[in-house]
């Protein structure tokens, strides 16, 4: 018996949401930008193994890994009798660690998301976000949903938060493509949110809330030009832009292109932006190989939005 489950990569924030908004990504190409967990049983013990690109960089020892973490607590949560004598949990390491790109929510999203289906789905959808949320938390240093709900249910994701109803999912316009760009360095999002002022000016606030207002009306009237006319950043980015090098001349720059918005995904330090130009997008993917990535271990990616969430890529689960 074996599952494995695939949950993509996401946008955090989307500029104008701070903590409220969250996107999946799917590469236009195909590929599968995030983490896989298959599980399997075994005669006994909860045995944990790591693979991919990116597994040097989790920490060495097992027990400190957020996957094997999931399991346990999974596997208490289950009454005695469905319980098994073994298992075993093996993570695809495929997103860097500290890149913006929802790296922690994908690997515990496709854990819980692969546990559930291997034990028949003992528990609800939301129930499963609560304890994503909660291990994400463990990462992060903090509970937020913005990055766990688009990799679990896809799409385009709104905090509720509520205890019956964590997300909502909002429209989004499908013609656009959104350029990514991971420079090849990490940071810690409890570092970059240690980066916010513990108080803000309300003329902000109000800001705030009325480019996010205004976002979530115009997806849903279909009216691209104001989406992007509010959709900025007057949380976070002002604070962090600084933190991430060479961020802020090449959101200056791929503005001055002709994108129609950019910004930083999640913590960063991955940017995004947003065109409806398909060879705008190539040009501006190009661009930021060029003159954004830090290292070798930097990528571009030209996405739409993934509306699927996480998803079985094989199963022989139990009955």
């Amino acid at each position: 018996m074996s599952v494995t489950v695939y949950a993509p990569a996401s946008i955090g924030n989307v500029g104008v949401g701070f903590d409220l908004l969250g996107a999946a990504l799917a590469p236009i190409d195909g590929e599968l930008l995030g983490d896989c967990v298959a599980v399997s049983e075994r005669p006994a013990g909860l045995v944990f193994s790591c693979r991919g690109a990116w597994q040097h960089k989790l920490p060495s020892e097992p027990a400190d890994n957020i996957v094997l973490q999931c399991a346990e607590y999974f596997v208490a949560q289950l009454p005695v009798e469905r319980r098994l004598p073994g298992l075993t949990i093996e993570l695809s390491k495929n997103l860097p660690v500290g890149s913006g790109l929802g790296s922690s929510a994908s690997s515990v999203v496709a854990a819980f998301v692969a546990l559930n289906e291997f034990f028949a789905r003992p528990f609800s959808a939301n129930r499963l976000l609560l304890m994503m949320g909660e291990f994400e938390g463990r990462v992060s240093g903090s509970v937020h949903y913005d990055n766990v709900a688009p990799a679990f249910l896809g799409g385009m994701q709104f905090m509720l938060q509520q205890a019956e109803r964590v997300s909502e999912p909002m429209p989004f316009f499908d013609n656009w493509f959104w350029v990514i760009a991971y420079p090849g360095i990490s940071i810690s999002t409890a570092k970059m949110r240690a980066l916010l002022p513990p108080q803000y000016d309300r003329a902000v606030v109000i800001e705030y809330g009325r480019n996010l207002g205004a976002f979530i009306h115009a997806v849903h009237a279909r009216n691209q030009q104001l989406a992007v006319s509010v959709l900025k950043d007057v949380m976070a980015e002002p604070y962090r832009s600084s933190s991430i090098p060479g961020y802020k001349e090449a959101r200056t720059a791929l503005v001055d292109m002709g994108m129609l918005a950019a910004g930083i995904s999640g913590s960063g330090p991955t940017m995004f932006s947003i065109t409806d130009d398909l060879q705008l997008a190539q040009r501006a993917s190009q661009w930021l190989e060029q003159n954004y990535l830090q290292n070798s271990e930097g990528f571009t990616r030209i996405c739409r939005i993934d509306s699927s969430g996480a998803r079985l890529l094989s199963t022989n689960a139990r009955k």
